[in-house]
């Protein structure tokens, strides 16, 4: 199935699909699910966009600022604001980028769903009105964490440089800017606990997480009281197979 390709705010790259399913009737209401990659990895979620396409939502699937085909720096600002940025320009014309379509999704409902690095994107998207739930697997909920779990990835001293090394120009990261995670504010889940509406989230994880301990996670969830999926095993969970394996869970979580 072909993903088309549109640019928000003139810098995200965002690959998109609308509803695929079989219709009797035109759907009163136009949902839409926004994916979120995690960090450092190689986009490919175009197989989930088509799953979830097929159930009727409109899927898109962007690339943070700085990151792979997007202009400008990487971390330069909070990562959950492109997505954001996204969820605004919706109700704008939008142009397709090969052959010039023009598209236009009213979007009545807005869902976010993203893995590690783009847990904690998902999780910061609740905080805005327009976002109905999200879903949010082995999600980054508190950055402390940050130097003893990369190095578990790399021995260079500098995880910036490694990631320059590794990707080249996937990701556009200065060392300043990867230094904003460690203030303990920066694209923090765990600095906006407070704020957070329980009955917006669904979070999953797997006790036996190499990178992400299942133990700050499962803290966030009691604090917060969000719905949390706790799985014995199962490493840094996909999270392309958690919504295959969880999906009937997760439709009936949206649909609440």
């Amino acid at each position: 199935m072909h993903m088309y390709r549109t640019r928000f705010e003139r810098e995200i790259v965002t690959e998109f699909l609308p509803p695929r399913a079989p219709k009797i009737r035109a759907p009163k209401t136009q949902r839409v699910i926004i994916l979120c990659d995690g960090m450092p990895s190689i986009p490919r979620k175009q197989p989930l966009a088509e799953f979830l396409a097929a159930k009727g939502y409109w899927v898109f699937y962007p690339r943070y600022r700085g990151s792979w085909e997007s202009g400008g720096e990487f971390l330069e600002r909070e990562p959950h604001l492109d997505i954001l940025d996204v969820v605004e320009g919706l109700d704008r014309q939008f142009r397709e980028l090969a052959f010039g379509r023009r598209f236009r999704v009213r979007a009545d409902e807005v869902f976010v769903i993203g893995g590690s690095f783009g847990g904690a994107a998902a999780l910061l998207c609740s905080l805005d009105a327009r976002v109905k739930k999200v879903v949010a697997n082995c999600p980054v909920v508190d950055w402390s964490i940050l130097q003893r779990e990369q190095k578990k990835e790399t021995s260079n001293p500098s995880y910036a440089a490694y990631i320059r090394a590794a990707f080249g120009n996937g990701y556009r990261l200065s060392e300043r800017n990867w230094a904003k995670l460690r203030n303990g504010k920066f694209y923090s889940p765990i600095y906006r606990a407070s704020e957070i509406s329980a009955g917006k989230i669904m979070m999953f994880h797997a006790k036996d997480d190499p990178y992400i301990p299942y133990r700050t996670v499962e803290k966030f969830a009691q604090a917060t009281g969000v719905r949390f999926k706790l799985l014995r095993r199962g490493g840094h969970l996909s999270t392309d197979w958690v919504v295959r394996r969880y999906w009937r869970n997760i439709q009936k979580f949206f649909e609440e």
